[in-house]
């Protein structure tokens, strides 16, 4: 089966004929009037998301990691290792057919994003290994995204031949470019990064918009189907696997607990935005259908998730923390009473 067969055959899914045999459902053949802009638009959010990416990392701070790799190879291994399994077992789970298995896999072997540093910066993780781990496995995926795509698409029959991986490579390729933009930005125009990075989220937010409105009118009157318990079940427990694996792998190979912290956010958390690219470039919207907003879905709980394990190590700490002496309002004062003259 070819991509084209798959793309029929999806479109047959979607068709009036097969919505459960009462032919409730709108055609999609001509959904998407404006495919063209909303691949202009998605294309351009990932470029300006990998260039601000790139801008806040550091050259000197990735030599350092790479002289000590024993927390970068660790979570590559977690995010290329446990993301596309946890996605392959899903899928299998829940007997998904081939466009809903596809969505899901290339979510799973998608890198880390710019998201997963924020939550290490609030789930007061290593920062310096956050952006390192970021930079590395977007690198990575240029090579690794094609590979597991290939490896475990062999487990869903009619998916063999069926996965465009020369659009998918062209994708990775259009986000490592700006990412050594930025990064270059950062280490010979420093003042230059800051700007950037406060424009590219303005552009960012309005773009973002757009797409979500333009991809919403596209197929609104399919847009409900991708909010039925089987998505919101798997876009759940996704992120919550990466989380709680990622954190239980760097501990038995004794990792701090700083690191720990920072490789669970690392795989948990995907780059929504490139998923979102690869889906829009590599299949057209009218194949995608309601699974186009899965990735919206995914990051939804990811960030719910994110944040209630943040809310969990506050109250952690709140409450295991020794009490403070109060009969001393400072440790200047506290000292001068232990050690009168």
């Amino acid at each position: 089966m070819n991509v084209t067969e798959v793309h029929q055959d999806q479109s047959n899914i979607y068709s009036p004929g097969n919505a459960s045999g009462n032919g409730s459902l709108p055609s999609l053949d001509l959904l998407s009037p404006h495919d063209t802009i909303i691949n202009i638009f998605t294309i351009l959010i990932v470029n300006i998301t990998m260039i601000s990416l790139g801008c806040t990392m550091e050259i000197s701070k990735i030599k350092g990691h790479f002289i000590k790799p024993k927390g970068v190879g660790i979570a590559l291994v977690s995010q290329f290792g446990i993301m596309p399994l946890t996605a392959f077992s899903l899928a299998k789970l829940f007997q998904m057919d081939n466009m809903k298995a596809v969505t899901l896999l290339i979510c799973g072997s998608c890198p880390g994003g710019s998201l997963s540093n924020i939550f290490s910066l609030a789930f007061q993780g290593d920062m310096n290994l956050s952006i390192v781990l970021t930079t590395c496995s977007t690198f990575a995926a240029l090579g690794m995204m094609p590979l597991l795509l290939f490896i475990f698409c062999r487990g869903f029959p009619g998916l063999e031949n069926a996965i465009p991986y020369a659009g998918i490579i062209t994708t990775l390729v259009l986000t490592v470019v700006p990412c050594t933009i930025g990064i270059a930005i950062n280490h010979y125009k420093p003042k230059w990064a800051v700007m950037v990075k406060k424009v590219g989220l303005s552009i960012l937010f309005i773009c973002s918009i757009l797409v979500v409105i333009m991809s919403g009118a596209a197929i609104k009157d399919v847009l409900w189907l991708s909010l039925t318990a089987e998505n919101v079940t798997v876009a759940a427990l996704m992120p919550l696997i990466g989380y709680v694996l990622g954190y239980v792998l760097s501990l038995i190979f004794g990792l701090s607990a700083q690191c720990r912290r920072t490789i669970s956010m690392e795989t948990g958390c995907q780059n929504i935005q490139l998923c979102f690219a690869i889906l829009k470039v590599a299949f057209p919207l009218e194949v995608l259908g309601p699974m186009f907003f899965f990735p919206l879905i995914y990051m939804v709980f990811q960030c719910i998730e994110a944040f209630l394990l943040i809310l969990c190590l506050k109250c952690y700490q709140t409450f295991t923390a020794p009490a403070e002496d109060k009969r001393y309002i400072s440790v200047a004062i506290k000292h001068e009473a232990a050690n009168p003259a």
